[in-house]
Formats: C-alpha cells, structure tokens, sequence
C-alpha cells in the first residue's frame, strides 16, 4: 500500500510500505477514507520529537472503514464506518479505569523508553515516534488499529467524513482544553493559538459557558477566523503586547483561564531573534507562549496545556507560576471518554467540524501539503487528504 513515511527533518515521502494485518485478537485493519495534518505532526516533521526511525509511518487522525477484525473484537464488523482515536487504550488498566485513557499502562509497548524520557509512560499513539509505541499512523491506504474494542467509535449516520474526521483528535483535544480549565459560567477565557485546537477550544469555550474569549496569534487568516467565525476578541501579538492588552481588556486583573494551544514551536513577541530562533528546527522548545501566559492570567487562575511539548523548556517561569497560586493541568486527550458526547454535538448540528478544513489533497501530494502547512503559505490552517 501506499503510505506517508517520515526519513528526516523536512523529509517525507509517500512509499510503498507492506499492508496492515491483524497481529492481536483485538485488533482491526480499517481502510482509510479521510486524514489530516495535525499541527503536532510539525513537530515530527522539524526534529524535535525523539525516538522516530527512517521509514515511520505518520499521521493519527483518520477515519475510514472497517475491512477486517481480530477474533475479540465484537463491537465492529466488516464494513462498518469509523472515526479512530489518536490515543491507544486497552480500556481496563488502572488509568484507564479512572477514565484517563491517554495515560493507558498496556498500549505503549515501549514504555521503558518513554519512562526514561518522562518518569512514566503515556499511551501509545498512532504514528507518533516510537517513543510513544512505534505504532504505524494513518496517512496511509490502510492502518491497523491494536484495541479496536475499546478505541474507534461507529458512526451510523450519513454525515459527511470531513464533518466526522477531526473527532479522531483536534475536536476533542479544543474541548478536553476548556475542560480541564474547570471553568466556570462567564469566565473569560484567554487562548494562546488559533491553529486547529485553538478554534475548537474557542467554540468549545462557549459551549460551556464562557462570559469572554480572548484568542491570541501572528497569523492573519487564524486570527480572522477566530473573529469573525467563533466570536473571540483577538490580540496580534506582532502588533500588541500581549501581557499589557490582556490587563486593559479585563481591568487590570488578567483573564480567568489561560490555553495554551500552541507547545514547542512557540514564537518569540516582539523579538525578531527569537522568532527566527523558533523556526530553527534544531532548537529546543521554547517557553515564550507558556511564560506569557502564565504572567497574564489572574492570581489564582487555572492553566490548560493541551499544546505538544517535546522535552524539557529552559526560562520557564516558575517562580510567577507558584506565587501567583496558579493551578496546571495538561496532557493527551483522554479521547474515548468524550467521543460519543462530541459525535452527539456534530449529529445534532450544534457543531460543524470541517469550518477548519482550508485546503484538500490527495495522499500522493502530502510532502507538499505538509511543506505549506508548516509555512502556514496560501492562508493554510487544517490539511485533509484522500488516499
């Protein structure tokens, strides 16, 4: 089949790679019908993720159809329509039982490299390094899908795929955002980001209730979309400085909740070294997005940190993060404990996921996609493919 391999920082390539087969009772092979870049996977593709090999095959966001399944797996059957997590869960660990599927303890069959990089080891992930289980992504004709009992959810309606697609992460990872914020009714809500999970955890943030939504980025077309299509007041941060407008805007006290929906690749406000710095592939991450944010967000707000951090950050501002009593709660989407909710939401028309969707390709034409989705050229903000 044909697939998306990564070979080296700016280097990937669609090969010919040897079709998925059913290697556990639980698994499943799904024929893939619709992918897409994820911001995260400008991580792999700059460097900056650990543990990826010559030859991986990426992407974890996907959906498709089922064309074979393990002896275990009773809840799907050939031919059925599915949207897969990017989280693998075994769906009965210690983790898993408290609902914190992205911490499973059985799916990440390297776990004794990811413990060494982080104390313990997260889930495994599609296409992620094989830090994180070395499993084969979705950007491909076909993938194997290991826990299939547990992970895809069936759709059953007629909704299109690219309404459906981005539940397999960016859709649930906005709301998890606001989630875990533990915010309450007419809060304001400040978003560092208006990439892909930044405008869902716009959208998501007035789901639950928010009194203000304050989004923050560089890039004109993200910023406009979080304006004009989701209601969000929006600072340019090459125009203002962020930390002085947040105070105006909210009477000196600073916003209730801070996201930061942006992680490793960070820009610099107002320094041109640190923004070329941040474009450096070889550079570490970089803690300009999570520093402002900490310094603006209130005395004893509540911090989200759903943007991809690849290892250690220099500079972080800790001693702002402890004084001012600021509470910190981050991670993976616990993806299979907000499926079905959030399917409900696009089935009942609350939400139309594909409003992210700018520019559409064939898996044939994915360096491509990937080269103007990492320069942000042609007002790129979400990539979908076809195989």
């Amino acid at each position: 089949m044909k697939a998306l391999t990564w070979h080296g920082t700016h280097d990937v390539r669609v090969d010919n790679v040897d079709d998925p087969t059913i290697q556990q009772d639980r698994d499943a092979i799904i024929k893939i019908t619709a992918t897409a870049i994820c911001g995260s996977d400008l991580h792999l593709y700059n460097g900056l993720m650990a543990g990826m090999q010559a030859g991986d095959v990426l992407g974890h966001e996907f959906m498709g159809e089922v064309v074979e399944t393990g002896s275990a797996v009773n809840n799907l059957k050939k031919g059925d329509r599915v949207v897969v997590p990017f989280t693998i869960s075994c769906g009965s660990c210690f983790f898993c039982n408290k609902h914190l599927y992205s911490l499973c303890d059985n799916s990440n069959p390297n776990a004794d490299q990811a413990a060494e990089l982080m104390g313990h080891s997260p889930a495994a992930l599609f296409g992620y390094s094989h830090v994180l289980g070395g499993i084969p992504g979705g950007q491909a004709e076909y993938v194997r899908v290991p826990y299939a009992d547990v992970g895809p959810i069936k759709v059953e309606s007629d909704l299109r795929d690219d309404q459906l697609l981005f539940l397999s992460d960016i859709y649930p990872t906005g709301y998890q955002a606001v989630d875990q914020c533990d915010m309450e009714a007419g809060d304001t809500v400040a978003i560092w980001g208006c990439g892909p999970v930044g405008q869902f955890a716009i959208r998501s943030a007035w789901m639950m209730g928010a009194g203000r939504v304050i989004a923050i980025d560089r890039v004109p077309e993200r910023l406009k979309l979080a304006q004009e299509k989701a209601g969000a007041e929006v600072i340019n941060f090459e125009e203002d400085d962020v930390y002085s407008k947040l105070l105006d805007m909210t009477g000196g006290r600073g916003p209730d909740c801070g996201i930061d929906c942006v992680g490793a690749e960070a820009h610099g406000q107002g320094d041109p070294e640190a923004i070329r710095r941040s474009a450096d592939s070889t550079e570490d991450n970089h803690p300009h997005a999570i520093n402002e944010m900490i310094m603006s967000v209130r005395k004893g707000g509540r911090l989200s940190l759903p943007g991809v951090y690849t290892d250690k950050v220099d500079g972080f501002a800790i001693n702002a993060l402890m004084n001012k009593s600021l509470s910190v709660k981050g991670g993976q989407t616990h993806m299979q404990g907000y499926l079905k909710g959030l399917l409900n939401t696009v089935e009942q028309g609350l939400i139309d996921p594909s409003f992210i969707i700018t520019h559409r390709y064939g898996l044939s034409d994915a360096p491509q996609a990937y080269a103007n989705f990492n320069a942000k050229e042609d007002g790129c903000i979400k990539v979908v493919m076809t195989p």
